[in-house]
């Protein structure tokens, strides 16, 4: 266990000191030194607590699905005011949360009004949607509008971003940073309404965001540490999911307590695969994170048409859905010296686990435990030993979530105390092999039931989506007399691919039983994926009237 609990905001400060002069993000034409991004970050914290926000009650006088904080929404694309909006609510007390910048009105009013929202920083794109909810919510105290390309102008009482940082006075922040203070992340809501996952702030450092090192999974224990590893020399590190992602979040972090430098590609509004591999390129990117088939394929596609100069990257990191290892092979076949990873977690959990893949071995879909990681039974009363029969629900133990903001219930049943240990349980399927490795199976919610039998859609997915003509795919369940629920499979091909649903029922039947095959297939131009790549079961249910 650490010898010190820390602060997010406090870690970014003391790297900031131990390496003022480094590049913290490059986004486009900005390239903003550790030294400018703690400057801005701090006017922002600035800017709120002039706002009357902050903590109003301490965490040791609530319970686990409470916040005694100010809540400042982030409704942003990708850029260094993300990071900055996350750090500036850090250093004023104030806690973040993400906004999916897809989200129609309704959702939006939903998110809002279960956030509490206290103030939003939003680009400006986004402030005809914003004007729409904001009549049938209580007023935040603050709206920060960023400006961009869309022309909107700025809504009645919203101040212009860098105009209030420009005009907020520069210094340390005004209030102590505390380990209590909390760290919200929304779940994506792609099979139930949206959840606010609440964090102390030093728990998720020590689970996801730079505390401890995946793999070895050795442990930080004082900020001088953390100050000497940033003084060593950190990495370029692409982030390309959307900062809205807990992917990202957590890989942006851990880069930035490590004293490395955050490259955004020019384009962050949608995923462009030449426009990435340039600036990887340009900027001799080190690593770059990805979630899943639906972000990772078009990339070694394009990388794959030649011309790219990828020889600065010796890592892919991968974390949020399943990528496939027919891919994996693609790519490391083009770039034999790099190592592909994976790591296993969620919003509740942290990270849990980890699988590597290099030359000569590569494999999807179990991953090598980390400390507190374990699979209990069906009635959460035991721990499952490695090479149990059955499957069980994937648990983690030790820094984990405090609680589902406002909801007393949900909390409890995702939480349970077994045989003494409080556990994050968020729905996960895996068995716990004989040789130590945890094989993840899916989140129980898109399971289906067919004929008895349970079958889960993200491996029937993998097997489909090793096809050469698959460009995407997702599988759902619909009701049918005859089975109670059928298995069918919704897919886009590739560009000028063509194939039968004999031939992928074919392809698939060499990794999965036939009963799991679907019986059903359905062609779609287009697969709607969330911004980070992750599959939108509620939009697949629709298509298959289920």
């Amino acid at each position: 266990m650490a010898a010190v609990e820390f602060n997010l905001g406090t870690v970014h400060e003391v790297v900031s000191a131990a390496v003022p002069e480094r590049e913290c993000l490059v986004w486009r034409d900005r390239r903003l030194t550790y030294a400018e991004v703690t400057d801005r970050s701090r006017r922002l914290a600035g800017c709120l607590h002039a706002a009357g926000l902050g903590c109003r009650v301490e965490r040791e006088g609530l319970l686990g699905h409470q916040s005694g904080q100010d809540h400042l929404a982030l409704y942003l694309h990708n850029g260094n005011e993300y990071i900055e909006g996350m750090l500036g609510a850090f250093k004023s007390r104030v806690a973040p949360f993400n906004v999916n910048y897809r989200y129609v009105t309704e959702e939006l009013r939903y998110l809002l009004a279960d956030a509490g929202a206290g103030a939003v920083l939003y680009h400006s794109a986004f402030a005809p949607v914003l004007a729409e909810v904001l009549p049938d919510l209580p007023r935040p105290r603050l709206l920060l509008q960023v400006a961009d390309d869309s022309g909107n102008g700025l809504l009645p009482g919203a101040l212009d971003y860098e105009a209030a940082l420009a005009g907020a006075p520069a210094g340390p922040p005004l209030v102590d940073p505390s380990p209590d203070d909390l760290y919200i992340l929304y779940t994506g809501g792609t099979t139930g309404m949206p959840k606010g996952v609440l964090w102390r702030q030093h728990d998720i450092f020590m689970a996801a965001m730079g505390g401890r090192s995946l793999g070895s999974w050795q442990v930080t224990t004082s900020y001088d540490e953390i100050a000497g590893k940033a003084a060593a020399g950190g990495l370029r590190m692409m982030i390309l999911p959307p900062l809205m992602h807990g992917a990202a979040q957590w890989a942006g972090f851990i880069g930035m307590a490590a004293g490395g430098t955050l490259i955004f590609p020019d384009e962050v509004r949608r995923l462009d695969a030449a426009d990435v591999w340039r600036t990887i390129a340009r900027e001799r990117a080190n690593t770059v994170t990805v979630v899943g088939d639906a972000m990772a394929r078009p990339l070694i596609e394009e990388l794959e048409g030649g011309g790219h100069d990828a020889s600065s990257l010796i890592g892919f990191g991968n974390g949020g859905a399943m990528l496939n290892p027919a891919l994996k092979q693609r790519l490391i076949d083009r770039l034999p010296n790099l190592i592909v990873s994976d790591s296993m977690g969620s919003s509740e959990t942290g990270a849990q686990a980890t699988h590597v893949s290099v030359k000569g071995g590569v494999q999807t879909g179990t991953f090598v435990p980390g400390p507190g990681a374990v699979v209990v039974d069906e009635a959460l009363e035991r721990l499952l030993a490695p090479g149990h029969d059955g499957t069980g629900w994937l648990a983690q133990a030790g820094w984990v979530t405090l609680g589902y903001l406002g909801d007393e219930a949900k909390t409890a049943r995702t939480f349970p105390v077994i045989q003494g240990v409080r556990y994050a349980i968020p729905g996960d399927r895996a068995r716990w092999l004989a040789g130590g490795e945890i094989e993840l199976l899916g989140r129980d919610a898109v399971t289906i039931n067919s004929g008895g039998e349970k079958i889960f859609a993200e491996e029937v997915e993998q097997a489909i989506s090793g096809h050469p003509a698959v460009q995407d795919v997702i599988v759902v369940g619909r009701p049918c007399e005859r089975w109670g629920n059928e298995v069918v499979a919704l897919v886009q091909l590739s560009d000028g691919a063509s194939t039968t649903p004999d031939d992928l029922e074919a392809h698939a039947a060499r990794s999965v039983a036939r009963y799991k095959l679907p019986k059903a297939w359905i062609f779609l131009p287009f697969i709607e994926r969330s911004p980070s790549g992750k599959a939108d079961y509620r939009w697949a249910r629709r298509q298959v009237g289920a």
